[in-house]
């Protein structure tokens, strides 16, 4: 398949039902989405992820929801135990589904936001810890 440039917003979808197919069969985080996000739930999940990367790498209002509060809850959920190795296998499968499907400034600012992203929830999780 040839690479291309994040250019629509049926790409970042491509790229998130790409991503979280990858999520759901990895050993490290995987169990945590299938066990947090009901199969019955995911197609919503897709479209809200969908939003929330169309809104980061094109600056269009769509989406809605508050990240840090969801992250903290699972955290909660997981009685504290995600660490940076969660965060890290995250990173590391957005990664290299971008780079197996896209090329290009849209497809690195995908990554750079991310990382960004990855690191302040983290830290915001960690701080929020009793």
């Amino acid at each position: 398949m040839d690479k291309k440039e994040i250019a629509s917003r049926e790409d970042i979808y491509l790229l998130v039902l790409t991503f979280y197919d990858r999520i759901k069969k990895d050993d490290l985080i995987g169990p945590i989405f299938i066990e947090m996000i009901p199969e019955k739930e995911w197609g919503n999940h897709l479209i809200k992820l969908t939003d929330f990367w169309e809104t980061n790498l094109f600056f269009v209002r769509k989406f809605k929801g508050n990240p840090v509060k969801v992250h903290k809850n699972l955290d909660k959920s997981f009685k504290y135990s995600i660490s940076q190795k969660h965060f890290g296998r995250w990173l590391q499968l957005w990664f290299s589904t971008i780079d197996e499907l896209f090329v290009g400034e849209k497809a690195f600012n995908a990554k750079e936001r991310a990382r960004n992203i990855a690191s302040m929830l983290f830290f915001k999780i960690f701080d929020s810890r009793p």
